[in-house]
């Protein structure tokens, strides 16, 4: 054992649902259970509401619950059109869901670079992906920024981009609904913005759920209709081909609770990652948030210098501090995605932050002992 970890030092949990779950006690029960009373298990009068109070929360117009973070993606991608010969620029540090759906619509996802101090998509990475893909001979059609480990991107450089090629934003806000870029939410800065809430995300549900946010009446219209098999004037009616990607009514109702919490639990993010950094940024590269942003701190990822990364992981498991690498490998040396598009000149950042990035554990219930705890057997680690 390590000569610092003690008998009675207890694994923490890298993400502690069981917390939450406690804070908020009969309140979850009771919502399941007026939903087991009134038993509309598919668009019950939850999600309705869910749809309202999410709406009222982030300042869209109009908000649509799917059955993931993944369908939301797909539902703005298919409402648009996009398909076959068209180019959809992606970053190429995010989760593989981003390009995902790009190519189940059977269009073909560029991968552009990020920013070594935000993870965000790089504007002028998207510059040349656009030239990349024109290069190719194909259309370049839409833009899909990552908010990545829960910080806005340069939403307005990169709309500005965006406007000048006439590509369509979907912003991936899954690990970030809940922060705010200039003063505006997340949810009512691009054209089209989708989210999660799987029961990891910062807003969670207890299985699998998600939303498209949006100002466009006519695009929400066709999203409605397209998450229930693409529903015309009723079920029977197929007025175009959809899917079955709705959220369901235990889901919404277990999301209304947590909503009201939501604030509260932002704020204790906040400030547990204000005190990873003071006690953190002599040894390592802390993330730091910018451009007037605000984040939710869905992961606290730092930096260290290539060939540490593997020791620390190590030092820390066995004290029993968890960690976690997002992402390890680009998108476009993955065995799926390797066939797509790079932007011409790479992604060099991409390549440097798969050799430096882990996560540490980050919730809205992690205590301070417990964080000192972490941070103490960090500096130990990296001391050596």
């Amino acid at each position: 054992m390590n000569q610092h970890a003690r008998v009675d030092d207890k694994p923490i949990p890298f993400i502690d649902v069981a917390a939450q779950r406690r804070r908020l006690g009969r309140a979850i029960d009771d919502a399941i259970a007026r939903v087991l009373a009134h038993c509309q298990f598919i668009q019950g009068p939850e999600v309705r509401t869910l749809e309202a109070e999410l709406a009222a929360f982030c300042g869209a117009r109009y908000v649509i619950g799917c059955a993931s973070g993944t369908d939301a993606l797909l539902l703005v991608l298919m409402a648009w059109g996009i398909g076959p010969g068209d180019a959809v620029i992606c970053p190429d540090f995010t989760f593989c869901a981003t390009a995902e759906m790009v190519a189940l619509v059977g269009a073909t996802p560029v991968f552009a670079d990020v920013q070594a101090e935000t993870f965000n998509l790089d504007p002028d990475s998207l510059q040349r992906a656009v030239a990349t893909a024109k290069r190719l001979g194909l259309k370049p059609r839409a833009v899909i920024p990552v908010d990545l480990f829960g910080l806005p991107a340069d939403h307005e450089a990169l709309a500005a981009v965006a406007a000048e090629h006439g590509l369509a934003v979907l912003d991936d806000a899954a690990q970030a609904f809940g922060a705010a870029y200039r003063g505006r939410k997340l949810g009512a800065l691009a054209t089209a913005t989708a989210t999660s809430f799987f029961p990891a995300k910062p807003l969670g549900c207890y299985g699998d759920g998600g939303a498209v946010f949006t100002d466009d009446e006519a695009l929400a219209a066709r999203i409605r209709s397209l998450r229930v098999h693409g529903e015309g004037v009723d079920k029977y009616d197929a007025a175009r081909i959809g899917i079955t990607g709705r959220l369901d009514s235990i889901q919404a109702a277990v999301l209304l609770e947590k909503l009201k919490i939501f604030p509260d639990e932002i704020a204790a993010r906040e400030a547990i990652a204000a005190r990873y950094s003071a006690g953190l940024a002599d040894v390592a590269t802390v993330p730091r948030v910018g451009n007037e942003s605000t984040s939710v701190w869905a992961q606290y990822t730092i930096r260290l210098k290539p060939g540490r990364r593997d020791a620390l992981a190590k030092a820390l498991k066995s004290e029993g501090v968890p960690t976690a690498i997002y992402y390890a490998k680009p998108l476009h040396r993955q065995q799926a995605y390797c066939r797509f598009p790079l932007v011409d000149g790479g992604t060099p950042v991409t390549e440097r932050l798969c050799d430096e990035v882990i996560s540490l554990p980050m919730h809205a219930y992690l205590e301070p002992p417990i964080q000192d705890r972490i941070i103490a057997a960090v500096r130990r680690a990296l001391a050596g």
